[in-house]
């Protein structure tokens, strides 16, 4: 019997993603003047306010209001009416220096023996129903918010568009876990009050998100996956009425508030620790990327159709206690899951210092990946430029979202006979 599996996103003016962006270019910020920094940074964002906390060891210093309100400008809240404006909002640091007893757990005489920058377990995740290695659900969820983000800064053919929004895909399966088609599509998108019928305006929003967003949605998509948008999907779009009060006016927002947008949707796991506002010293977020990186390379080389793979940690310790995988019953190499961990833990050293190194998470890589999931993107080198605080520019070429890289596929291939 088929069954429905359901994904949310949410956009980069939800409130939770505010603060995610904000802490993250600190982060940014913080490793392009300082490398080894280690930094970890919450924020806060509520009307007309937000909050800096967190702990920080770096030999920088930064104008974290200045990049606080680049942030908020660049996202799109620009206008005194959003109650949370860019130019206008109070912005209160209470960021210190990091705990020299959380430190000395992690700095050692020599690098490679750096220790983990605290306990837990983390989760990678991989399945071939996308291209892009990705639940379909999710991904279709993080394509709906992007082009409706377009649609905005355009300006054109929806011309009433707020910053906050949040959408959510059902997907049908048969019951050999192949999608079969959409079943329903949830939009909240905040909007002007720009007409003074409410049911009007609702119409309006709702013909123009089936008639302007879906199509532009559809075109990016392969033709097998196009013909999931059949004509009986159920479209509920801003459900509860008018949406004119949104953003951090209307949700207070936190840093990591959404690991499940960013990472799998609710398929595969989570150890539970977030990613934005951390340096890669922190393995909830370098760990979470290596262990995607892993999947990602073991599903592409074809040893299953789907993989979950873990790692967990002891603070201050530079081994792993543990490496789990399992395929879900998707294998295709005739090993068992833990003869398959075994392999993988010899091909891949997981080692904090290694992680930093083969995925050369030590630069300033992070803001890309607060909005709109931090796995499933496109690595890309790009050229990034950044101001200090005594007027200091510097210019940086970065790889982003490195985890994403097939680069292992020769060594997975090998080991495993394929």
């Amino acid at each position: 019997m088929s069954y429905l599996f359901t994904s949310e996103s949410v956009s980069e003016g939800h409130p939770d993603k505010v603060a995610d962006q904000i802490s993250d270019a600190l982060i940014d910020n913080f490793l392009a003047f300082d490398q080894s920094s280690k930094v970890a940074c919450e924020t806060l964002v509520t009307t007309g306010q937000v909050v800096l906390a967190g702990e920080v060891k770096s030999s920088t210093y930064l104008d974290v209001q200045r990049i606080t309100r680049d942030v908020i400008k660049k996202i799109g809240y620009t206008k005194s009416e959003y109650m949370f404006e860019a130019n206008s909002c109070g912005i209160l640091s209470a960021i210190h220096e990091q705990s020299q007893d959380i430190n000395q757990g992690v700095d050692r005489a020599k690098p490679e023996e750096q220790g983990a920058g605290d306990q837990g377990m983390m989760f990678g995740y991989a399945t071939n129903e996308t291209e892009n290695f990705m639940p379909l659900a999710l991904d279709l969820s993080h394509k709906l918010l992007i082009e409706l983000a377009a649609l905005r800064r355009e300006n054109k053919e929806i011309t009433y568009l707020r910053p906050d929004a949040k959408s959510q895909v059902t997907i049908e399966y048969n019951d050999d876990h192949q999608p079969i088609r959409i079943d329903s599509i949830v939009i909240s998108t905040q909007h002007d009050d720009f007409h003074e019928n409410d049911e009007e305006m609702l119409s309006t929003i709702k013909r123009d998100i089936i008639n302007i967003l879906i199509p532009r949605v559809k075109a990016l998509l392969k033709p097998e996956l196009q013909k999931l948008f059949d004509g009986d999907i159920k479209y509920h779009i801003n459900p509860t009425g008018k949406f004119v009060i949104g953003g951090p006016h209307g949700d207070t927002g936190l840093t990591g508030r959404k690991i499940i947008v960013d990472t799998y949707g609710g398929k595969g796991a989570h150890g539970g620790g977030a990613f934005s506002g951390k340096d890669p010293s922190k393995v909830d977020r370098s760990a979470a990327y290596a262990t995607r990186h892993i999947a990602k390379n073991l599903v592409a080389a074809g040893v299953a159709e789907e993989v979950l793979v873990q790692v967990s940690y002891a603070i201050g310790v530079a081994e792993p206690c543990g490496v789990f995988v399992d395929t879900k019953g998707t294998s295709k190499v005739n090993l068992t899951d833990g003869e398959i961990a075994n392999k993988v833990a010899q091909i891949f050293d997981l080692r904090p210092y290694f992680i930093e190194q083969r995925l050369k998470l030590r630069n300033p890589i992070y803001s890309e990946t607060a909005a709109y999931g931090h796995m499933g993107r496109k690595n890309e080198i790009v050229t990034k430029k950044f101001l200090g605080a005594n007027g200091e520019e510097k210019i940086v070429e970065v790889e982003l979202f490195t985890w994403e890289k097939l680069d292992y596929l020769d060594q997975i291939k090998q080991a495993f006979g394929l």
